[in-house]
């Protein structure tokens, strides 16, 4: 069974407008925030995953290649967390945590309230 996005999570459970925005190979270039969400840094909220995992998901995908390699891996995410500190972004490694768990730090590090339909 796939788990929902956090997002999608936040605004079915919560009423809470969340997005996703999911940084790819692309970003990895040249990684900086995007100009459309440094306006709103305040309201941003990191998710990462250990590099491990990340390399197990993505060895699904392509099979022994450099973008599942663990050293890869590893270095997307000290380079992603390193942005997010940069921006003074709260952000929480997801990987021992079900998505109940991760939306409930989420709502508690942003101090979010939750909205009745």
């Amino acid at each position: 069974m796939v788990k929902p996005l956090p997002a999608l999570y936040l605004a079915m459970q919560f009423g809470i407008q969340a997005a996703n925005y999911p940084f790819t190979a692309d970003d990895m270039d040249n990684l900086q925030l995007p100009a459309a969400l440094r306006p709103y840094t305040h309201k941003l909220f990191g998710l990462t995953i250990s590099p491990e995992r990340l390399a197990a998901i993505r060895e699904e995908r392509r099979e022994n290649s450099r973008y599942a390699s663990l050293r890869q891996c590893r270095i997307e995410i000290a380079e992603v967390e390193a942005l997010f500190r940069q921006n003074k972004i709260n952000y929480l490694n997801t990987t021992n945590y079900s998505v109940e768990e991760i939306s409930a730090k989420v709502i508690d590090t942003m101090g979010l309230k939750r909205r009745i339909f």
